[in-house]
């Protein structure tokens, strides 16, 4: 049983992750054509690479936000990177015509920030949380906001305890 203030635990696979961004990607192929992708690093990588090939997507770009600074919280919004005028300027500007991926939408402070970049755009992420779900277009799985998901790329493989003995 967890503990009072203390967060759910989501692990997340390779396996998983690669279906749950092949779903994304399934998802968007429906919704028009994009000329680009900018990826929001560094979680908007992984995902933003199964979309472009599922959807044959060429030009990718990438817009550096930091907000994790110590893997638990989110701290002050840094954008290292902004995405290049020339993206910004497909489909008659605004981000029109481009896709913006990320792995997660928790607070929305993050999605917020580049969609002043790109009101146009599109966005997707393969996580959503309550708190940025509207600032999302396209998303795969909703999880609670008091949820940390543990992504494939952070973790090891090692022993998990059983949920009886209190894992989360």
């Amino acid at each position: 049983m967890s503990q009072p203030n203390q967060p759910k635990a989501f692990p997340v696979s390779w396996d998983q992750f690669h279906r749950d961004a092949r779903a994304l990607a399934w998802r968007l192929a429906g919704q028009g054509h994009w000329d680009a992708i900018v990826a929001i690093t560094r979680g908007g990588l992984v995902p933003a690479a199964i979309v472009a090939r599922e959807l044959d997507i060429r030009l990718i770009e990438t817009v550096c936000v930091a907000s994790y600074h110590d893997y638990k919280s989110q701290g002050e919004l840094k954008v290292m990177k902004g995405v290049s005028e020339d993206v910004i300027k497909l489909g008659g500007g605004e981000g029109a015509g481009v896709l913006i991926v990320d792995d997660l939408v928790d607070t929305g402070k993050t999605a917020k920030v580049v969609r002043e970049m790109m009101p146009k755009a599109h966005m997707a992420t393969v996580y959503a949380k309550p708190m940025g779900r509207p600032l999302v277009d396209t998303f795969i799985t909703e999880v609670s906001q008091d949820t940390w998901i543990y992504f494939p790329w952070d973790m090891g493989l090692t022993f998990q305890p059983p949920i009886r003995d209190g894992a989360a």
